[in-house]
């Protein structure tokens, strides 16, 4: 399924979910610098976008736009690959866990790097990370992340000199993405959390292990393996920011 049609659909109540965590989000910001004029790339809802900045938003999906609250920046409807803006528009650009559903990474990333004359400030997800637990109950979520997120590597390879700094994910992170309940896995059977990630409306007949991780929880054996985690108050469960400084461009 296109990724415009699969946030059309999961795009229904996003906002109440996907709720920007201030941690994650200073994070974010301190990235940016001194920038005054910010490109959000896949900008969804305006998640993470700082107040305190000029803000241009572009998103691929009319859901997603549609739920931006009132007084948020202006959003364009275009993808990563063909940004319809002149070459150094904008001070610095973001891009919020969305990198892994472009159709081209090379392409979003060199638009960025024309539009922007400043730092790409991009949180992503490193697929050569150990996974965490929910991956025992649902292996399938390797198999779809691993073709879809660059490694780390590749921005390098694009961009140039590469910062990548780990984001450890809060235990009461308001952001519900993928990683964000690993201290609260109640959370993962909640079918209007699942409802607001995007992994899993890519997920079919995961009814048996929704009723395994249930039955689990229920019996102590999920606690009896994981109950450590419930003395940690934040996690390294693969989130990674990744900043690229200004390059000087040919004449």
């Amino acid at each position: 399924m296109p990724m415009t049609a699969i946030y059309d659909n999961i795009g229904v109540g996003y906002a109440r979910q996907r709720k920007p965590d201030f941690r994650i989000a200073r994070t974010i910001h301190d990235a940016l610098g001194d920038a005054r004029s910010v490109l959000n790339v896949g900008a969804g809802t305006g998640s993470y976008e700082p107040d305190d900045r000029k803000v241009t938003a572009l998103e691929p999906s009319a859901e997603m736009i549609r739920q931006r609250p009132s007084g948020s920046a202006k959003a364009y409807q275009a993808s990563a690959e063909a940004m319809p803006f002149a070459e150094d528009r904008f001070d610095a650009a973001m891009a919020v866990l969305t990198v892994h559903h472009w159709s081209n990474l090379e392409a979003g990333l060199s638009e960025m790097r024309r539009v922007a004359k400043g730092r790409l400030v991009i949180l992503t997800f490193d697929p050569e990370s150990p996974y965490f637990w929910l991956a025992d109950y649902i292996p399938e979520i390797i198999a779809i992340d691993q073709p879809i997120m660059p490694k780390l590597e590749a921005f390098e390879q694009i961009l140039g000199p590469c910062e990548v700094k780990t984001v450890p994910v809060p235990h009461d992170c308001t952001d519900g993405f993928l990683g964000a309940y690993w201290r609260r896995p109640h959370a993962y059977l909640d079918p209007q959390v699942r409802a607001s990630i995007s992994t899993f409306a890519k997920l079919d007949n995961i009814a048996d292990a929704l009723a395994r991780l249930e039955q689990d929880l229920a019996s102590g054996d999920w606690q009896a393996r994981h109950g450590h985690l419930m003395e940690l108050d934040n996690l390294d469960v693969g989130y990674r920011l990744v900043t690229a400084q200004p390059i000087s461009k040919k004449e």
